[in-house]
């Protein structure tokens, strides 16, 4: 079960295919966060519930920290929210300019909230989080829009990152389990009820 903007998510951005995920596995389904985050009403209201639940597992964090690409824009949305500032976690560090890998003001020891949009196996957020600290900067919080259950939150726990979650997969999923990987009936049942909301008979 979940809210109506999980119900969203899923109605504009869940893909059904065969997918290869930047951890390696592939995937019956997919959940796109180019077509959550371009939608100005799912990413304002994704921007306030990142802001809500930053605030609740990170009362005292005194910038938010998005990184390149996908979550620049939660970040940004969550920004205005929460009227704290944000950085941008670069891939790597850029060759021109002024060189940075760490994109926006702060000062060493300042406490940030990392933001994702989607999580699978948690190397991506894994290496902002060791970008973030190399820089200087104090990282115990993540949060995510999704976490796929496939084993980030772990990875992320190693590092002493404790991740949080609007959404798992198993919540936005039919017949869902936190306990296993969603399967490929799960993402049938959840299209096909959506085709038929989008469709109904008569």
């Amino acid at each position: 079960m979940t809210d109506e903007l999980g119900r969203l998510l899923v109605e504009h951005a869940l893909l059904e295919g065969d997918f290869l995920l930047r951890s390696g596995k592939r995937s019956t389904w997919y959940l796109d966060k180019y077509r959550f985050e371009t939608r100005p009403d799912l990413l304002r209201a994704l921007g306030e519930r990142l802001a809500e639940v930053s605030s609740e597992v990170e009362p005292d964090t005194v910038r938010l920290a998005g990184p390149a690409l996908g979550a620049v824009a939660l970040a940004a949305s969550a920004s205005m929210a929460s009227e704290l500032p944000f950085i941008i976690v670069r891939g790597e560090t850029k060759e021109y300019g002024t060189a940075n890998r760490i994109e926006g003001p702060f000062d060493r020891g300042d406490l940030v909230c990392l933001l994702e949009d989607v999580v699978t196996s948690g190397g991506a957020l894994a290496e902002s989080v060791s970008a973030l600290r190399d820089a200087g900067l104090v990282v115990r919080n993540a949060v995510c829009v999704v976490d796929r259950e496939q084993g980030g939150a772990d990875a992320l726990a190693r590092l002493g990152v404790r991740l949080r979650a609007l959404y798992r997969a198993s919540d936005l999923l039919v017949g869902g389990s936190s306990n296993r990987e969603p399967g490929e009936q799960q993402v049938l049942e959840r299209l096909d009820c959506r085709a038929g909301l989008e469709n109904p008979p008569g």
